[in-house]
């Protein structure tokens, strides 16, 4: 691959060919994606908390605004360590800039609740349509057991919002590039394997987008490494590893807000990551331990930054020929793969598996379920509506779809409009379909 095609500022979809002087193709990505209606949802979807109640927890907005900052360091210092290889109207605020978009629209098509939400639209396809395999080809099947909040994230940007399909955000070929962490379909599953939803393989396209992957994988020359499957863009690692650094870190840092963690189970992790960058004047004073672990938290992002972007600058041939195998930590430092490592598995033990979360993750995955109950029967074409589908089928309308003969397509628009609710949407909607209306008492 070169950077001549992945840096590719021309726009899915565009009808204008005019460059603007003010400001690069790649902000003006930003800016759509921060205006959209999609990205504004995000304020009210879990990150790791579902329905939280505290203000300070991060939501999927926070996290992704936090994912874009460490983004565009990630990229522009990576740029600067590889300049010579870049193309002379390329800066490095401009790779910092596709980076920063890629990274904000990094999780835009989670649905509510986070991976509980995911978990429980596959849990509803697995149990629920078990029978119903035969409507669909066995690929589309294979799309709806496994919704995926990445594939879904590439409608939302190419299909759905500001231009519908029609280029969807026209967004430039670099950033959707650097967007697309899996950029192949889903796989037909062995059932034979009994496989847990949340073990199946990711990926990045449903077969609906399969010509705008392939389309956009021709546009940067990303390498073909089979039907519809091509190997990732290089600045992907980056958006990966910005990913990372924000959960494994801050995660911690809710855990301490929400009672589950103690700061002293925390601090350990974060000097261990910071090693001879030099430990924060705040540790020796007499402050709060929001200001310990936000000077902690500085000074471990920095060294992991300069680690990375480094990691990227050693591995670019590989990254341009398709054969880096693991993420861009994984060959850092042995120390900072060690304490990412401990980071995950403190927030394993004591956040993921707290009851207070199960509790919550319980009351998500039966709330995806009222609503998967309510509305996909409705999109089979054939189907003789009662009354109570009737009036079900005002609240589809209302919210902008239109069924059609397309029984794929019909899930597929459903899946939309349910997986752009916030939490609190989708709990008090499945509420009220139960006859609980929320407010009346």
């Amino acid at each position: 691959m070169d950077w001549v095609n992945l840096l590719a500022a021309s726009r899915l979809g565009s009808k204008k060919s005019s460059r603007e002087q003010a400001r690069s193709p790649f902000h003006k990505d930003y800016d759509r994606i921060i205006f959209s209606q999609s990205f504004r949802q995000l304020n009210r979807k879990t990150q790791v908390h579902p329905l939280t109640q505290h203000d300070g927890i991060h939501t999927r907005l926070t996290h992704s605004l936090e994912v874009s900052c460490i983004g565009r360091s990630l990229g522009m210092l990576a740029a600067e360590k590889i300049e010579k290889y870049l193309p002379a109207w390329i800066s490095p605020a401009d790779v910092g800039a596709i980076i920063q978009a890629a990274c904000l629209a990094h999780d835009i098509g989670n649905p509510p609740f986070g991976h509980a939400g995911e978990y429980a639209i596959r849990d509803w396809f697995d149990q629920t349509y078990h029978a119903k395999p035969y409507l669909f080809s066995e690929e589309q099947w294979a799309d709806l057991r496994q919704f995926e909040g990445n594939a879904q994230g590439l409608r939302v940007l190419t299909r759905l919002d500001y231009h519908p399909n029609d280029g969807g955000m026209r967004l430039t070929y670099a950033t959707l590039g650097a967007y697309l962490k899996y950029p192949w379909l889903s796989q037909i599953i062995d059932d034979t394997q009994h496989q847990p939803n949340y073990l199946r393989p990711k990926f990045g396209c449903y077969r609906s987008e399969k010509a705008l992957l392939q389309l956009i994988a021709e546009q940067l020359g990303l390498i073909q490494l089979g039907d519809y499957h091509y190997c990732r863009h290089p600045l992907t690692y980056l958006l990966e590893a910005a990913d990372d650094i924000c959960y494994a870190l801050i995660d911690l840092e809710d855990g301490i807000v929400l009672n589950m963690l103690s700061y002293e189970e925390v601090e350990p992790i974060f000097i261990d990551l910071i090693a001879d960058y030099g430990l924060p004047e705040e540790l020796a004073q007499n402050t709060s331990w929001q200001q310990k672990i936000a000077a902690l938290r500085g000074r471990a992002m920095k060294r992991l930054v300069d680690e990375v972007t480094s990691a990227f600058a050693h591995h670019h041939d590989e990254l341009l020929s398709g054969n880096l195998p693991h993420g861009l930590l994984h060959y850092c430092s042995a120390d900072i793969s060690q304490g990412i490592h401990r980071a995950k598995n403190l927030a394993r033990e004591k956040i993921f598996n707290h009851r207070s979360k199960a509790d919550l993750e319980l009351l998500a995955h039966a709330s995806l379920q009222h609503l998967l109950n309510a509305f996909i029967p409705l999109t089979d074409p054939n189907r003789r509506v009662s009354f109570k589908e009737q009036r079900l089928m005002v609240i589809l309308t209302s919210l902008g779809i239109t069924l059609s003969d397309d029984y794929y397509q019909n899930v597929l628009q459903v899946l939309d409009m349910i997986s752009k609710f916030s939490d609190h949407q989708a709990y008090a909607i499945s509420q009220e379909l139960q006859g609980n209306k929320i407010g009346l008492l």
